[in-house]
């Protein structure tokens, strides 16, 4: 029996010039196609997913908004994206993911409400915090709907 062999030709991998090439497409990316994609780091880690794109005045180009999990935003240039096609690839300078900072209003709203508590007057009937009408120039209750 006799085989027969089909011969294939092979390039050396590390010959110069047998490296893939990224071809330049004239597609550009709308704004759809570009919102709730993931962004990905240069090292393959999701960072998050873009919410918006911006615009800055006075600069050329844009920028997109990416929010990651906690909710947190930053604006990547889109000079530090690397490819976008089915996912966003940033260039290894990018911030990484521990730069995010989650929205800090619910810490910030409790030690508002902690020092307005301290300081606002309570009712005398109820014991609830009293507001203060300007026209009126009166603490009222809202909870005894009545002024103090």
């Amino acid at each position: 029996m006799s085989r027969k062999r089909k011969n294939f030709k092979q390039e050396n991998p590390n010959k110069k010039g047998s490296e893939p090439k990224m071809e330049k497409t004239d597609k550009p990316l709308t704004r759809d196609a570009l919102v709730s994609m993931q962004v990905i780091d240069a090292k393959g880690k999701l960072i998050g997913k873009v919410k918006d794109v911006a615009f800055s005045v006075g600069k050329t180009g844009i920028a997109l908004t990416i929010e990651n999990e906690a909710g947190g935003t930053q604006n990547i240039e889109w000079e530090q994206i690397q490819a976008a096609s089915d996912f966003i690839i940033l260039k290894p300078q990018v911030i990484q993911q521990s730069t995010y900072q989650p929205p800090q209003q619910q810490p910030a709203q409790t030690v508002a409400q902690t020092v307005q508590q301290s300081t606002q007057p309570l009712c005398p009937t109820c014991n609830r915090p009293l507001t203060w009408i300007p026209q009126y120039q009166r603490w009222y209750c809202y909870n005894d709907k009545k002024y103090v």
